[in-house]
């Protein structure tokens, strides 16, 4: 009876063991067949994700939404940005509000509504600084392969200063420029081109208008920035902050800048420089140059010169090509130092954007050969046409301008000879700015010194136009310094030697 009993208890302990084993077992199947289900779940979400398309919100100057070349244009940047990643991008331009377009774009960064790429104009240092929404490029940059490979000194200098703009572009460098066919006959050509010096200038300018019965040699659009951009560093005007003894002094105010315009005095006594020039604009300044009123006058590096050349080939012929002139030489040589403080113009990245590294790639696109053919070119069979490896130009391209990257840095294409993308002139301009080149020590100035400073340069414009018109002697300078000063010109001073010592 007992060994009876011992069986029925094995069997029954047996059962329990059974039953609670498949319990388990079933509760296990159970929670697989959950998470199985909850993994397809996520990885058909994640699928389903993947393929939706990636908006990016953009303000660029000149382009509207509601203009059908603006949006095809971005059409074809968001095909080949796509095609980059591997993941549909597309690129949306945000509406801003008419008025001046730094103005409209910041109203449009403080209602809420911020892009996540952005072309600034102006304006940007109180969202980069003040407010702290603008993205450090640098990290992004030093992870391309593109843009890293297109960025110059300068560039990189300003990027060090002030990381949140991004702007791959030849420096805005003026340079002088002349007729060839006028520079070839002059007598005081070749002794210019020698030893450019103030007084050799001087020479070639009365020659000029002599032989060519011309109103001036030279002329301006109402300011003398583009007569400094060849005399500065002559005469010593060699940074923004000049040494003068044992401290800097600001350049408006040192003893350089005298020598300068008194120099200038005698130009525009002697009728070498244009006695309209305070009131000339972009435009008269450059009619009259086509026409023949004036020998020379001052151009950016790159495209602008590439436009007065060829404009004044298609007004006056072949022989009229322009040549560009070297910065005088005295005290120092060299057209207009670069300012590095930061870029005046360029990309900027939303910091607070979703989707920063796309923003990124679509910079990092248009530097790649395939986005620097669109950007500079435009399209195949309208503004180019491909003839093997050769790409040669038709009429429409004078319409087309890069949106992105002006730069020709790394720009490898081969042009049809009859159809070159610069003038013999415009990449001479380009050479002759990298040998003559050199970078300024200018800072960005505190905003509490601001209305000061803005005074101050009023104040040095006007004292300048009095002088070189002859309403004031430059005997005066001394008076003008100390009313400098007096606008705040010590803060300021003191200010610039803490952060240049």
């Amino acid at each position: 009876m007992k060994k009876i009993i011992q069986v029925v208890l094995a069997l029954c302990m047996a059962m329990v063991l059974f039953t609670g084993c498949s319990s388990k077992k079933e509760e296990k199947d159970s929670a697989n067949i959950s998470k199985q289900t909850e993994t397809t779940d996520t990885e058909q979400g994640e699928k389903k994700e993947d393929t939706s398309p990636i908006i990016i919100k953009t303000v660029i100057k000149d382009m509207s939404a509601d203009d059908e070349a603006s949006v095809k244009f971005l059409e074809k940047v968001s095909e080949g940005v796509s095609k980059q990643l591997g993941r549909e991008v597309k690129i949306e331009l945000a509406p801003i509000s008419e008025g001046t377009y730094s103005e409209s774009l910041g109203l449009l960064i403080q209602s809420g509504e911020i892009p996540d790429l952005m072309y600034f104009q102006g304006g940007d240092y109180q969202f980069a600084i003040t407010q702290g929404i603008l993205e450090d490029l640098r990290p992004y940059i030093e992870e391309s392969t593109y843009v890293k490979s297109m960025i110059q000194p300068y560039n990189k200098a300003r990027l060090e200063n002030y990381p949140y703009l991004l702007w791959l572009a030849p420096d805005r460098i003026k340079v002088p420029v002349v007729r060839q066919d006028w520079l070839d006959g002059s007598k005081t050509g070749k002794a210019l081109l020698e030893n450019p010096t103030p007084e050799n200038y001087k020479a070639f300018f009365k020659e000029l208008v002599e032989q060519h019965n011309l109103l001036a040699a030279y002329t301006v659009p109402g300011d003398i920035t583009e007569l400094d951009t060849v005399f500065n560093l002559a005469f010593g005007v060699t940074q923004s902050w000049v040494m003068e003894g044992d401290s800097y002094v600001y350049c408006n105010v040192s003893r350089a800048t005298k020598d300068k315009l008194a120099f200038y005095a005698e130009l525009y006594k002697e009728g070498l420089l244009d006695n309209e020039w305070i009131s000339k604009k972009w435009d008269t300044k450059e009619s009259a140059f086509y026409n023949g009123e004036v020998g020379v006058v001052a151009g950016t590096q790159g495209s602008v010169v590439n436009v007065y050349n060829n404009k004044m080939v298609g007004q006056n012929g072949e022989s009229a090509k322009l040549a560009v002139l070297p910065p005088a030489k005295g005290v120092a040589q060299g057209y207009t130092p670069s300012d590095i403080s930061k870029e005046s113009r360029g990309w900027a990245i939303n910091a607070y954007s979703e989707n920063k590294d796309v923003a990124f790639a679509i910079l990092e696109y248009m530097a790649s050969p395939e986005g620097q053919i669109l950007d500079k070119l435009g399209y195949e069979g309208e503004h180019y046409i491909k003839e093997g490896e050769q790409y040669k130009l038709t009429d429409k391209i004078s319409e087309w301008w890069p949106r992105f990257h002006e730069s020709i840095y790394k720009f490898d294409v081969k042009f049809a000879p009859e159809t070159p993308y610069y003038s013999e002139a415009a990449e001479k301009a380009l050479d002759m700015v990298v040998q003559y080149s050199s970078f300024d020590n200018s800072f960005v100035i505190p905003d509490e010194y601001v209305t000061n400073w803005d005074a101050q340069n009023a104040l040095y414009s006007e004292f300048a136009a009095n002088v070189i018109n002859g309403t004031r002697s430059i005997d005066e300078f001394d008076n003008y310094v100390k009313e400098w000063y007096a606008l705040g010109g010590n803060e300021i001073t003191e200010y610039a030697n803490e952060v240049l010592k």
